[in-house]
Protein backbone atom coordinates (compact mmCIF):
# COMPACT_ATOMS: atom_id res chain seq x y z
CA UNK A 1 0.00 0.00 0.00
CA UNK A 2 0.97 3.26 -0.82
CA UNK A 3 -0.29 7.19 -0.39
CA UNK A 4 -3.11 7.24 -2.70
CA UNK A 5 -3.61 10.18 -5.54
CA UNK A 6 -5.49 13.08 -4.24
CA UNK A 7 -8.04 14.57 -5.51
CA UNK A 8 -7.95 18.74 -5.98
CA UNK A 9 -10.01 20.44 -2.87
CA UNK A 10 -9.98 23.95 -1.57
CA UNK A 11 -8.66 25.04 1.41
CA UNK A 12 -11.06 24.91 4.15
CA UNK A 13 -13.34 27.30 4.96
CA UNK A 14 -14.25 26.13 8.46
CA UNK A 15 -15.15 27.76 11.80
CA UNK A 16 -12.60 26.77 14.72
CA UNK A 17 -12.62 27.95 17.93
CA UNK A 18 -9.02 27.93 19.64
CA UNK A 19 -9.05 26.29 23.52
CA UNK A 20 -5.76 28.35 24.22
CA UNK A 21 -5.41 31.86 23.59
CA UNK A 22 -1.60 32.08 22.62
CA UNK A 23 -0.02 34.69 20.48
CA UNK A 24 3.10 33.69 18.29
CA UNK A 25 6.10 36.34 19.15
CA UNK A 26 9.01 36.82 17.05
CA UNK A 27 11.64 35.75 19.71
CA UNK A 28 9.69 32.51 20.36
CA UNK A 29 8.95 30.85 17.51
CA UNK A 30 10.34 29.14 14.72
CA UNK A 31 8.69 28.25 11.44
CA UNK A 32 8.53 24.22 10.53
CA UNK A 33 8.48 23.49 6.83
CA UNK A 34 7.13 20.07 6.95
CA UNK A 35 7.54 17.30 4.36
CA UNK A 36 7.67 19.14 1.39
CA UNK A 37 9.19 17.09 -0.72
CA UNK A 38 8.33 16.02 -4.46
CA UNK A 39 7.53 12.36 -3.54
CA UNK A 40 4.52 13.93 -1.51
CA UNK A 41 3.33 16.76 -3.45
CA UNK A 42 3.51 14.41 -6.62
CA UNK A 43 0.34 12.82 -4.62
CA UNK A 44 -1.68 16.33 -5.63
CA UNK A 45 -2.13 18.24 -9.19
CA UNK A 46 0.41 20.66 -8.13
CA UNK A 47 -1.36 23.04 -10.54
CA UNK A 48 -4.75 22.86 -8.78
CA UNK A 49 -5.72 23.47 -5.00
CA UNK A 50 -5.01 23.80 -2.31
CA UNK A 51 -1.06 23.23 -3.75
CA UNK A 52 -0.82 26.79 -5.47
CA UNK A 53 -2.27 28.28 -2.32
CA UNK A 54 -0.28 26.09 0.29
CA UNK A 55 2.85 27.05 -1.63
CA UNK A 56 2.13 30.51 -1.73
CA UNK A 57 1.49 31.01 1.82
CA UNK A 58 4.23 28.80 3.16
CA UNK A 59 6.51 31.54 1.07
CA UNK A 60 4.96 33.88 2.57
CA UNK A 61 5.60 33.18 6.18
CA UNK A 62 9.02 31.91 5.16
CA UNK A 63 9.98 36.00 3.99
CA UNK A 64 8.17 37.17 6.91
CA UNK A 65 10.20 34.58 9.30
CA UNK A 66 13.86 35.24 7.67
CA UNK A 67 13.14 39.12 7.56
CA UNK A 68 12.75 38.86 11.33
CA UNK A 69 15.51 36.44 12.39
CA UNK A 70 12.90 33.52 13.30
CA UNK A 71 14.48 30.32 12.55
CA UNK A 72 13.30 27.87 9.69
CA UNK A 73 13.45 24.08 9.86
CA UNK A 74 12.66 21.93 7.58
CA UNK A 75 11.52 18.04 7.53
CA UNK A 76 12.63 15.85 4.78
CA UNK A 77 12.67 12.01 4.69
CA UNK A 78 15.15 10.61 3.59
CA UNK A 79 15.98 8.42 0.20
CA UNK A 80 17.46 5.31 2.01
CA UNK A 81 15.55 3.88 4.46
CA UNK A 82 16.71 0.46 5.67
CA UNK A 83 13.57 -2.13 6.74
CA UNK A 84 14.35 -1.30 10.33
CA UNK A 85 14.56 2.46 9.77
CA UNK A 86 11.45 2.53 7.98
CA UNK A 87 9.47 -0.32 10.27
CA UNK A 88 6.09 -0.18 10.70
CA UNK A 89 5.45 2.74 8.38
CA UNK A 90 6.16 0.06 5.78
CA UNK A 91 2.89 -1.51 6.64
CA UNK A 92 0.82 1.23 6.46
CA UNK A 93 2.67 3.79 3.01
CA UNK A 94 5.11 0.88 1.37
CA UNK A 95 8.36 1.23 0.89
CA UNK A 96 8.34 5.21 -0.19
CA UNK A 97 11.24 6.86 -0.89
CA UNK A 98 13.11 3.55 -0.58
CA UNK A 99 11.08 2.43 -3.89
CA UNK A 100 13.89 2.91 -7.00
CA UNK A 101 10.81 4.18 -8.63
CA UNK A 102 10.58 7.17 -6.26
CA UNK A 103 14.35 8.56 -6.90
CA UNK A 104 15.28 12.12 -7.33
CA UNK A 105 11.55 12.56 -5.27
CA UNK A 106 13.26 12.83 -1.93
CA UNK A 107 14.36 16.80 -2.98
CA UNK A 108 12.20 19.39 -1.15
CA UNK A 109 10.24 21.40 -4.15
CA UNK A 110 12.03 24.39 -5.82
CA UNK A 111 9.45 27.24 -4.68
CA UNK A 112 10.62 26.39 -1.07
CA UNK A 113 14.40 25.00 -1.40
CA UNK A 114 16.09 25.99 1.67
CA UNK A 115 18.07 29.13 2.09
CA UNK A 116 21.80 28.53 3.12
CA UNK A 117 20.82 29.34 6.96
CA UNK A 118 17.94 26.74 7.21
CA UNK A 119 18.11 23.52 8.89
CA UNK A 120 16.89 20.48 7.29
CA UNK A 121 15.66 17.67 9.65
CA UNK A 122 15.69 14.11 8.87
CA UNK A 123 12.53 12.91 9.17
CA UNK A 124 11.85 9.02 10.41
CA UNK A 125 8.18 9.12 11.42
CA UNK A 126 5.04 11.42 11.69
CA UNK A 127 6.56 13.45 14.13
CA UNK A 128 9.25 16.06 13.35
CA UNK A 129 10.60 15.44 17.11
CA UNK A 130 11.35 11.62 16.29
CA UNK A 131 14.99 10.62 16.50
CA UNK A 132 15.39 14.81 15.50
CA UNK A 133 17.51 16.80 17.43
CA UNK A 134 14.52 19.44 17.13
CA UNK A 135 13.69 20.00 20.51
CA UNK A 136 17.35 20.56 21.49
CA UNK A 137 17.82 23.11 18.93
CA UNK A 138 14.82 25.03 20.20
CA UNK A 139 15.98 24.49 23.53
CA UNK A 140 19.18 25.85 22.62
CA UNK A 141 18.05 28.78 20.84
CA UNK A 142 15.72 29.79 24.22
CA UNK A 143 12.53 29.47 21.93
CA UNK A 144 9.30 27.46 22.92
CA UNK A 145 6.77 27.72 19.63
CA UNK A 146 6.41 26.01 16.93
CA UNK A 147 4.68 27.33 13.65
CA UNK A 148 3.84 24.49 11.59
CA UNK A 149 3.42 24.03 7.68
CA UNK A 150 3.73 22.04 5.05
CA UNK A 151 1.85 18.16 4.37
CA UNK A 152 -0.35 16.22 5.55
CA UNK A 153 -2.19 18.04 8.12
CA UNK A 154 -4.08 15.24 9.82
CA UNK A 155 -1.08 12.83 9.96
CA UNK A 156 2.70 14.85 10.35
CA UNK A 157 1.28 18.11 11.01
CA UNK A 158 -1.36 17.23 13.63
CA UNK A 159 1.43 14.58 15.41
CA UNK A 160 4.34 17.07 15.35
CA UNK A 161 1.60 19.36 16.88
CA UNK A 162 0.58 16.78 19.87
CA UNK A 163 4.09 16.18 20.24
CA UNK A 164 4.96 19.90 20.70
CA UNK A 165 2.15 19.63 23.01
CA UNK A 166 4.01 17.20 25.11
CA UNK A 167 6.94 18.67 25.38
CA UNK A 168 5.89 21.92 26.76
CA UNK A 169 6.46 23.52 23.21
CA UNK A 170 3.29 25.83 21.63
CA UNK A 171 2.08 24.62 18.45
CA UNK A 172 0.67 27.09 16.06
CA UNK A 173 -1.04 24.99 12.98
CA UNK A 174 -1.31 26.98 10.01
CA UNK A 175 -4.41 25.92 8.61
CA UNK A 176 -4.24 27.12 5.00
CA UNK A 177 -0.27 26.77 5.06
CA UNK A 178 -1.41 22.88 5.46
CA UNK A 179 -2.96 20.33 3.30
CA UNK A 180 -4.07 16.99 3.41
CA UNK A 181 -5.64 14.28 1.72
CA UNK A 182 -9.22 15.74 1.50
CA UNK A 183 -11.14 18.78 2.76
CA UNK A 184 -12.88 16.57 5.49
CA UNK A 185 -9.38 15.09 6.92
CA UNK A 186 -7.95 18.46 6.83
CA UNK A 187 -10.57 19.43 8.68
CA UNK A 188 -10.32 16.79 11.51
CA UNK A 189 -6.93 18.02 12.08
CA UNK A 190 -8.05 21.62 12.50
CA UNK A 191 -10.44 20.86 15.07
CA UNK A 192 -8.22 18.23 16.83
CA UNK A 193 -5.36 20.81 17.29
CA UNK A 194 -7.48 23.77 18.34
CA UNK A 195 -9.49 21.67 21.06
CA UNK A 196 -6.83 19.25 22.77
CA UNK A 197 -3.00 20.69 21.42
CA UNK A 198 -2.23 24.11 20.31
CA UNK A 199 -4.07 27.11 18.13
CA UNK A 200 -4.89 27.13 14.58
CA UNK A 201 -4.22 30.21 12.93
CA UNK A 202 -4.82 31.10 9.22
CA UNK A 203 -1.64 32.70 7.36
CA UNK A 204 -2.83 36.51 7.77
CA UNK A 205 -3.55 35.67 11.33
CA UNK A 206 -0.03 34.66 12.28
CA UNK A 207 1.65 37.40 9.65
CA UNK A 208 -0.35 39.75 11.83
CA UNK A 209 0.60 38.51 15.12
CA UNK A 210 4.52 38.16 14.06
CA UNK A 211 4.25 41.32 13.19
CA UNK A 212 3.12 43.10 16.19
CA UNK A 213 -0.59 43.70 14.26
CA UNK A 214 -4.12 43.03 16.24
CA UNK A 215 -4.48 39.72 16.87
CA UNK A 216 -7.60 37.83 15.58
CA UNK A 217 -10.61 36.93 18.13
CA UNK A 218 -9.99 33.10 18.96
CA UNK A 219 -12.77 31.75 16.62
CA UNK A 220 -11.73 32.34 13.61
CA UNK A 221 -12.19 30.51 9.58
CA UNK A 222 -9.86 28.47 8.35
Amino acid sequence: MSIPAIAAYSMPQVAFENRADWTAEPNRAVLLIHDMQYYFLKKYDMQAEPVPTLIRHIQQLRKLCHAQGIPVIYTAQPTTQPPQDRALLTDFWGPGLSDPRNAGQEKIIAELAPAAHDAVQTKWRYSAFFRSDLKQLMQEQGRDQLLITGIYAHIGCLTTALDAFMNDIQPFFVTDATADFSAEEHAMGIKYVSQRCGVCVTTDSLQGQLSGLPVSPHQEHA
